[in-house]
């Protein structure tokens, strides 16, 4: 039994851990809080049972597998999770895990983000819930931008007034997180209202899309055809974003951080390259094959494709450099690197670029099945869930799977006690750069063509 600032939990004991879930950090988001920041929870009197998880945010189902969210799972969403080996007040390092999910989906109830590994070396472990689509990250006239990244800012106060409780220190805060969960790792070390809430980050393959106020206003009305959002339900709002994800023939990316100017004053690079986040100690990376995942659901690409993404994003003398860094590639393949490179390698590597703080940089080789290092794979690796639904699909069994994992979980749970996961700092020179296979090695710019060339480029906001 734990005391929080808004009442008594009774969590329950789980093979040497004490474990608590569903705890509010927030009211209900619906009702009079609807598209609105969030507001702290209200007390309770009594003990509050804290062994189930909260419901899902309202979300469509972008993953085969997850079920259609209905108001009848629960309205209070906003809620945090902890895995603690000593509740005590031991004083132990802290890790708050942000998931992803395109920044329209995700929840933190999925068994891919059971903390119990991590927590069993010596750590507290934090999930939660945070909006996501329209109501966490569309443009809303008359409501606050980026009602996600309010909610885990909400999150993150919760964690430093109570995680002492939980044994936790809250001056030792680490944040990580994947994909969507890596953008918003790398939003939250450049937002003002998130300075001091923790000390280190994690981002695994940080996205680069980043939308401005205009741009996101436009998507926002795109979707819902000339209504208010403040007149829809969160079904109106979510069979909206699905008839807009049709109508764009499922390329459509409708959500993205807002660089409003407030919540959000900059992009990351742009933060970073002014000198925020200095102080907080990162690590970032990304997987080899980052694509490969969205590949395997679509058509195979064809050499149209590739010289029309190529034409898209401007890159000079873009099909030279690839074709001479990967001489022995065809169509599909380049396809899928050029795709890795704009999605999610090149913006984790120009973050290690214009980070100005410690870093420490890293890539995930190790391809268990044909779609090699690809998208989440690191997730169930991070948890050592390898045995999961989604490691069903991208590890099915691999026997190396076990001691990857086991590499993942030392270097970020060392990473949380002492900011160094085991590896030599980056410097953008060098580049050096840690690799995660089943025989580790650190390597000097895996990626020096693509690294190259995009830091021309960069990832300025997506504008109208």
């Amino acid at each position: 039994m734990v005391r929080t600032t808004a009442g008594r939990v009774q969590g329950s004991r789980e093979g040497g851990l004490s474990v608590f879930r569903g705890i509010p950090f927030a009211q209900a988001p619906y009702g009079e809080h609807w598209l609105a920041a969030p507001v702290p929870a209200r007390p309770w009197d009594g003990v509050r049972e804290a062994t189930a998880f909260g419901p899902r945010p309202a979300q469509v189902s972008i993953a085969p597998g997850v079920p259609e969210w209905s108001a009848a799972e629960g309205l209070e969403c906003l809620t945090v999770n902890v895995w603690t080996p000593d509740e005590g007040g031991s004083g132990l390092p802290v890790m708050v895990w942000i998931y992803g999910g395109a920044y329209q989906a995700g929840s933190a109830d999925m068994p891919e983000y059971d903390g119990s590994l991590l927590a069993a070396e010596g750590v507290v472990v934090v999930t939660f819930n945070y909006r996501v689509g329209l109501q966490g990250f569309g443009h809303v006239e008359g409501a606050p931008a980026n009602r996600g990244f309010l909610d885990q800012v909400a999150a993150l106060r919760w964690v430093q007034d109570n995680i002492a409780g939980f044994g936790g220190d809250p001056g030792r805060v680490t944040v990580f997180g994947e994909s969507a969960g890596a953008g918003s790792v790398a939003a939250l070390m450049s937002m003002p209202m998130a300075r001091g809430l923790f000390g280190r980050a994690i981002a695994q393959s940080v996205p680069g899309t980043f939308f401005s106020t205009a741009y996101a206003r436009k998507v926002s009305r795109d979707l819902l055809e000339g209504r208010s959002a403040h007149d829809c339900s969160p079904e109106e709002l979510l069979a909206a974003a699905r008839r807009f994800v049709a109508r764009s023939k499922g390329v459509a990316l409708p959500f993205s951080p807002v660089v409003d100017g407030e919540v959000l004053p900059e992009t990351p690079w742009e933060a970073f390259a002014d000198g925020a986040g200095s102080d907080i100690e990162l690590v970032v990376g990304y997987n080899r094959d980052e694509f490969r995942m969205f590949a395997a659901m679509a058509p195979p690409a064809t050499e149209h494709d590739l010289a029309e993404v190529l034409k898209e994003f401007a890159l000079p003398d873009a099909d030279v450099v690839y074709r001479t860094a990967h001489p022995d590639a065809g169509a599909v393949e380049l396809y899928n690197v050029v795709l890795s490179d704009w999605l999610f390698r090149m913006p984790s590597a120009l973050l290690a670029d214009a980070h100005a703080g410690a870093t420490y940089a890293y890539e995930l080789t190790w391809a268990p099945t044909e779609l090699g290092a690809c998208h989440a794979l690191d997730v169930p690796l991070t948890f050592g869930t390898v045995n999961g639904a989604l490691a069903g699909w991208i590890i099915r069994g691999a026997p190396e799977a076990e001691a990857v994992s086991r590499q993942f979980r030392a270097a970020w749970t060392r990473f949380a006690k002492t900011g160094d996961p085991g590896w030599p700092a980056y410097e953008p020179v060098a580049a050096s750069t840690h690799v995660f296979d089943v025989e580790p090695s650190d390597v000097r710019d895996p990626e020096a063509a693509s690294r190259a060339l995009w830091s021309k480029r960069g990832f300025p906001v997506i504008d109208a």
